[in-house]
């Protein structure tokens, strides 16, 4: 079964095709620290020991990138004794520990983080009903946010995750920069896709001189955002080669402003978004979507649309999920 099958990188390697992919759980404290019921969820969903890898959901890198109320913080020193307790529970069920990095923009409200939300342009975010309109970030806030993420992505090697995602998907900050509906700036983080994608490119290289060029870096890509004058297939596949050859290990393909589901609810539903990213890179692609057998997985793989399939609502319903479906396919 291709499922069971092993990929080995550079920087990091997968026993099986598996991935549980990053899903919120409102189980942070009110301060967005670890907290038990969060311990507990990710002991129940790994307790199997048959994923690869468990990408832990959005933990924000700023205050002001707080998307909702209870979201787990990776935003300063205080927040990393509770992730190491976290990333130890995972690969003590002998799975990778990977941790989402992210920052909401205007994928927010000032009921969440006590102030207007920002983003590259004061423009209305179409991934959210009722989105007020963000103030527009200054090129010296840019730079600020970058070095959020970095200093995010030390933490989580502090805390002793085997490396980090950055969140370029689901209408979130970096999708907006990327997505030409709500990236309308004229200086150079705006215009055509190489000024839309500068900030991901200076985040990629500052976190590789922090952290090291050893340590992983997926990043999920909001590759489509389904809408009249969204993201362009070409756009997509230049921005995922241009992040491969920045340093990127694994991209991780969603939607855009769009979010995550669309109509189609068939396994591998965005399929149309990775076909084209996998054909073109060389790192290996996680496709996540529809998945509701074991059978499911192994069907997306042969169609040669990704290297790693997540499974994620499936698994968020039931916990036993993988011990029914999964394992039987691998033992």
């Amino acid at each position: 079964m291709k499922l069971s099958e092993e990929i080995k990188t550079k920087n990091i390697s997968f026993k099986n095709r598996i991935i549980m992919p990053p899903m919120a759980t409102s189980k942070a404290d009110d301060m967005g620290h670890v907290s038990d019921d969060l311990l507990d969820y990710y002991q129940e969903k790994t307790s199997n020991k048959l994923f690869s890898t468990v990408i832990v959901e959005h933990n924000f890198v700023d205050p002001i990138g707080k998307a909702s109320h209870n979201q787990v913080s990776i935003a300063d020193d205080y927040c990393i004794d509770g992730l190491k307790k976290l990333a130890e529970i995972i690969q003590n069920n002998g799975t990778h520990a990977i941790v989402q990095i992210s920052h909401a923009g205007s994928s927010t409200n000032e009921d969440v983080i006590g102030q207007g939300p920002v983003a590259p342009s004061r423009v209305k975010n179409l991934s959210k009903e009722n989105a007020a309109l963000a103030r527009e970030l200054s090129i010296e806030e840019i730079k600020e946010i970058e070095d959020k993420f970095v200093n995010a992505a030390y933490r989580a090697k502090e805390a002793g995750f085997v490396g980090v995602e950055i969140h370029s998907a689901h209408g979130y900050l970096l999708n907006q920069f990327l997505s030409p509906l709500t990236n309308k700036r004229a200086d150079e983080y705006g215009g055509d896709v190489e000024g839309r994608i500068r900030i991901h490119l200076e985040i990629i290289k500052k976190i590789k001189q922090k952290v090291g060029e050893d340590y992983p870096i997926f990043l999920r890509l909001g590759a489509g955002d389904n809408m009249d004058g969204g993201l362009s297939q070409e756009d997509s596949v230049y921005a995922a080669k241009a992040f491969e050859k920045a340093g990127v290990d694994v991209l991780d393909i969603s939607g855009g402003m769009c979010m995550f589901l669309i109509d189609d609810k068939s396994a591998g539903f965005f399929d149309f978004l990775s076909k084209p990213i996998y054909d073109a890179v060389e790192v290996p692609v996680i496709l996540t979507g529809g998945v509701k057998t074991g059978n499911d997985v192994e069907e997306i793989l042969n169609r040669n649309l990704c290297d790693l399939v997540g499974v994620g609502r499936s698994v968020f319903k039931d916990s036993n999920w993988m011990e029914k479906e999964i394992k039987p396919l691998i033992y």
